[in-house]
C-alpha cells in the first residue's frame, strides 16, 4: 500500500502530452523512472567490428524536492558495454550515483562520473575500454506510438513517453586493453520516461533496434506475459529514408524467435535468431547476433539482468534485398522484471 501511494504521487504518461524541445530531451522529475540508451555497431576501416551501449537511468525515491544537494531524491544508474567481436569478448560495467556535487545528472547534457553524453557526443572511460565519439542525427527525432504516449498495458497511465533518434552518423575512436581503434557507423538514441508501465502479469519485452542499409529504420518490440503468451500492447514504429514516421500495432509485424543459448552465469535461456516479418511494408528478415553471450548480469538491487548486443538483419523489402544492423534487448528471462 506505501508503495502504491508513493507512485500515485508521481505524473503518468497520458495521451496528448505536448512535447517541447529541447525541455524534453533532459530530465522530467514528475514521472518516476527515466532512462536515455544509446547503442550502436561501429567498424574499423580494416572491418574489425564493436558494438557499443551507454545507458543512463533515473529512479525517483520520493515526489518531494532534494531538501540538500546530498539528499538522495533520484538515484541515477548507469551502464556501459562494449562488444568487441573480432576478440570475442564482452565488457561491462555499471554504476549508482546520486546528484550531490555534480557526480550526475541530466541537464544539457546526461552524466554519470566521466560517463556522459548529448546530442553530439558519447564519451566514457571503464577499467578495460574508453569510447570517444561523436553523433550527428541524419533523421528528425521519432515519437513513439500514438497521440503522444507509447501504451504498454491496459488503463490510463499505464504508458510511458518515448522518443527517439533513429540514425546517428558516429564516429570517433575506441581505446580497449591498450589499443586505439579509428571507428564509423550507426548508433542509436532512446529516451523515455514514465511512472508506471508493466502490469504484474508482463514478465519482460523483447525490444529491437534495426538500422537497414535502404536508409530505413524499425523498432519493435513484443511483451511477453508470464503465462508464456505475447502482450497485445506490443508495437513498433517504422521510420522511412525521408524521416516519416508511422506506428506498428502489435497484429501488423512477427517475431519468431529460435536458436537459444543459455547463459552459463544466470542460466537464462535466450533466443538469439529471429524471423522478422512486417507484411505492410513486404519486408522479411532474418536475424542473427555475432556474438552470443552479450549478458548484463544483474550485480545488485538496482540493476536486472538482462541480454543487450549487437545484431545483423538479411531479407527482402518490397521484393529487393536488403540489410543491416542495429541492437536486440531481451528482459525477464532471468525473472520477470519488476519495475517499481
Amino acid at each position: 500500500m506505501k508503495t502504491l501511494a508513493l507512485l500515485a504521487m508521481f505524473a503518468t504518461a497520458r495521451p496528448g502530452y505536448r512535447y517541447e524541445f529541447p525541455r524534453d530531451h533532459w530530465s522530467h522529475p514528475e514521472f518516476k523512472t527515466e532512462w536515455w540508451y544509446w547503442t550502436g555497431n561501429l567498424q574499423t576501416a580494416e572491418g574489425r567490428r564493436f558494438g557499443f551501449e551507454l545507458t543512463f537511468f533515473r529512479q525517483a525515491s520520493s515526489p518531494e524536492p532534494a531538501r540538500d544537494k546530498w539528499d538522495p531524491r533520484d538515484l541515477y544508474l548507469a551502464h556501459l558495454t562494449l562488444s568487441d567481436v573480432a576478440a570475442e569478448k564482452f565488457h561491462h560495467f555499471e554504476r549508482v550515483n546520486r546528484a550531490g556535487p555534480g557526480l550526475a545528472g541530466t541537464e544539457g547534457r546526461v552524466w554519470n562520473g566521466n560517463w556522459e553524453a548529448d546530442r553530439s557526443m558519447i564519451r566514457a572511460v571503464s577499467d578495460t575500454f574508453k569510447l570517444d565519439l561523436r553523433t550527428r542525427s541524419d533523421k528528425p527525432l521519432v515519437i513513439h506510438g500514438r497521440n503522444g504516449i507509447s501504451q504498454k498495458a491496459p488503463g490510463e497511465g499505464r504508458a510511458s513517453h518515448y522518443i527517439s533518434f533513429t540514425r546517428l552518423i558516429t564516429s570517433g575512436t575506441i581505446e580497449v586493453e591498450g589499443k586505439t581503434f579509428t571507428v564509423t557507423g550507426l548508433s542509436w538514441m532512446d529516451h523515455e520516461f514514465f511512472t508506471h508501465q508493466l502490469e504484474a502479469n508482463q514478465a519482460g519485452w523483447d525490444w529491437m533496434s534495426i538500422q537497414l542499409d535502404n536508409g530505413e529504420e524499425l523498432m519493435l518490440f513484443r511483451l511477453r506475459r508470464k503465462d508464456g503468451s505475447l502482450d497485445p500492447f506490443s508495437a513498433g514504429t517504422h521510420v522511412d529514408a525521408a524521416g516519416r514516421s508511422s506506428p506498428l500495432s502489435a497484429s501488423e509485424f512477427f517475431l519468431a524467435p529460435s536458436g537459444y543459448w543459455t547463459s552459463p552465469v544466470t542460466r537464462a535461456n535466450y533466443p538469439q535468431v529471429w524471423r522478422i516479418s512486417v507484411p505492410r511494408l513486404g519486408l522479411e528478415l532474418d536475424a542473427a547476433t555475432p556474438m552470443r553471450n552479450q549478458e548484463l548480469t544483474g550485480k545488485g538491487r538496482f540493476s536486472p539482468t538482462y541480454w543487450e548486443g549487437a545484431m545483423d538483419y538479411r531479407g527482402s523489402m518490397r521484393g529487393k534485398p536488403v540489410a543491416g544492423r542495429g541492437y536486440l534487448e531481451m528482459t525477464g528471462y532471468e525473472k520477470p522484471v519488476d519495475l517499481r
